[in-house]
């Protein structure tokens, strides 16, 4: 499958890059610095340089041949404000273009869905993050509310709580079970979730959280 990868420098995207390279698939990646890519993934991939915060680059890595689009930027405290939002609109307008093509995209546990059953496990992650990760939670929450609007696209997330090094297991839960703010998963994890996606229809415009 052709894909465009974008966030393939950060932890997340650095799984979702490897696996999907090793799984045969045909990925385009759009980053800012090209030498932060791994050497022995740089030769197996098309590498563009530029900012998924300008619509002009988002529009030269998504193309009329283009079968998903990966989303795995992470957001920290040098990070703009709404950089998850804005990079995504520049996304999915270029996919409203282009149909058929599948987004699936890394947003956060704290971020709530119709779908949620809310314990105070869920709430204390939810007010852990607003009060100490606010930047990263505003985006997140922000982000989800765009892509809703966005029905016409075939979309699917996936949040997961705390994302901490690790194997790959291949083994956790994907739905709306309660959680706490113990609840993890691996970047191999999540990268191994948000591939499977590519060719199943399960999460289709919905955002699951991931666990183990």
């Amino acid at each position: 499958m052709k894909i465009t990868l974008f966030g393939a420098t950060g932890a997340l995207g650095g799984e979702c890059l490897r696996q999907a390279v090793d799984a045969g698939h045909d990925v385009t990646v759009l980053v800012r610095s090209a030498a932060k890519l791994p050497k022995d993934v740089r030769d197996r991939i098309c590498v563009v340089e530029g900012d998924a915060l300008c619509a002009e680059d988002v529009w030269r890595v998504i193309t009329g041949d283009t079968e998903a689009v990966l989303f795995a930027i992470g957001v920290d405290k040098q990070s703009a404000a709404d950089l998850c939002t804005v990079a995504s609109r520049h996304i999915l307008d270029a996919l409203r273009a282009e149909s058929g093509v599948r987004f699936i995209w890394c947003g956060g546990g704290s971020t709530f869905v119709d779908e949620d059953r809310i314990t105070i496990g869920a709430r204390f992650v939810r007010k852990f993050a607003q009060l100490f990760m606010s930047l990263r939670h505003e985006d997140k929450e922000h982000q989800y509310q765009l892509i809703k609007q966005y029905s016409d696209v075939s979309w699917f997330g996936v949040r997961p709580l705390q994302m901490r090094k690790g194997e790959l297991k291949g083994q956790y839960r994907l739905g709306f079970d309660p959680f706490n703010g113990f609840s993890a998963i691996s970047f191999a994890d999540c990268a191994h979730a948000m591939l499977n996606m590519l060719q199943d229809d399960t999460w289709l415009h919905k955002a699951p959280i991931i666990q183990y």
